[in-house]
Parts: structure tokens; sequence; C-alpha cells
């Protein structure tokens, strides 16, 4: 029988795997971040994302880390609790740089724990991109309550920037805990915030 189930999938932009194919997880599950969207962040961030490490938090396909990867960031730190999300991730890491790459399954709200403790470790600090699921979905009503509450938390040593894709229309604080609003920007339903240590 043929398996008539569509496959979707999006394309590394720019840097050295550009036209890299990589494969997208359920719409049902996930939501991928629009080509306008990284295009904006990545003419934002330039040349300060290489030899950075980089954090996805909510990565879906690992999309995001992997086109920063492309773009010569050091090292990736990726978080997905989805299993059908975290086999695309996987999928789409091997193809790419593994050894620049470590994955985090489960929930993100413990494992962003690990990750400040490797970059506290190495007395380093990260980019956190996160792009929380749309909280009208089932069983995500407190997302973001959890997510600004989990970057509020985030020590700002270890931190480079914070970036937050969300929902147009949500408020979002200028204030997080030590980090400060200092840029948005809008694109149809999807806006993106940037903090950084005030």
């Amino acid at each position: 029988m043929k398996n008539n189930k569509k496959k979707f999938t999006k394309k590394i932009i720019a840097g050295m795997y550009k036209g890299k194919v990589l494969k997208l997880p359920s719409k049902t599950t996930t939501r991928s971040s629009k080509t306008i969207v990284l295009e904006s962040f990545f003419n934002t961030l330039q040349f300060d994302i290489v030899d950075a490490n980089f954090v996805e938090v909510f990565s879906g396909s690992g999309s995001i880390g992997l086109e920063a990867l492309s773009r010569g960031a050091k090292a990736i730190h990726f978080m997905e609790k989805d299993r059908d999300a975290l086999s695309t991730l996987k999928s789409n890491i091997s193809q790419l740089d593994p050894s620049k790459c470590s994955v985090y399954g489960g929930d993100s709200f413990s494992n962003i724990k690990s990750v400040i403790s490797k970059l506290k470790k190495a007395d380093e600090d990260a980019y956190f991109y996160v792009d929380p699921p749309f909280s009208i979905r089932d069983g995500m009503e407190d997302i973001y309550d959890k997510t600004m509450k989990l970057i509020s938390n985030l020590p700002q040593e270890n931190v480079k920037m914070v970036i937050i894709e969300y929902m147009t229309g949500l408020e979002i604080p200028e204030i997080l805990g030590s980090f400060s609003l200092t840029k948005n920007k809008k694109f149809g339903n999807t806006s993106l915030a940037y903090f950084t240590a005030e």
C-alpha cells in the first residue's frame, strides 16, 4: 500500500550546509519557524553567531540551531520533548555535524539545568532561542508563564542573548529576571523579542 502521507521539509538558508534539506515533524506536534523569521534573526546576529554556543529550547526539527551551526556556531544544544519531533531532530543532525550537537530529550524546563551546568563548567555563555508551542494548543495554556519563569532564572553570566519567538498579540514583559527587552519585531502572527542582560 502506498504511503501518501505528505513529508514536510525546509532547506538551510546559508552557510556551509546551505541547501541541505531538513525534515520537519508532523505539524500537529510542532510549529516550524517561518523562513522570513529565520532570515531576519540571522541578519540581526550576522557574524556574532560564529564560534558561539547556541541553545534551542523547544527545538522541533532543530532548524534554527542547525542554521546557526551552518553559519559557524561552535556548539548547539537542542531540547525537545515530543517523540516524533525528537526522532526528526536526530535524523537532521546526523546529516550535518553530530559532534557539535547535544540533544536533550524530555522536558525543557528540567533540561535547561543540564545545559547551564555545562556552560558554567566551561565558563562560557550562549545564545538562547526560545520558541514555545503556541498556548492555544491543548495542555499548553500555561506554557508562556513557565517559559518566562525559565528565562528569568537564567544566570546572566552564561547568557549572551535570549530570543523569544512568540504569538503576536501576546504581552511580553520588558524585564525578565536580569534581562531587558532591547528589540521586538513582528512578522504577521509571529513576533521575535530580543533580551540582553542589563
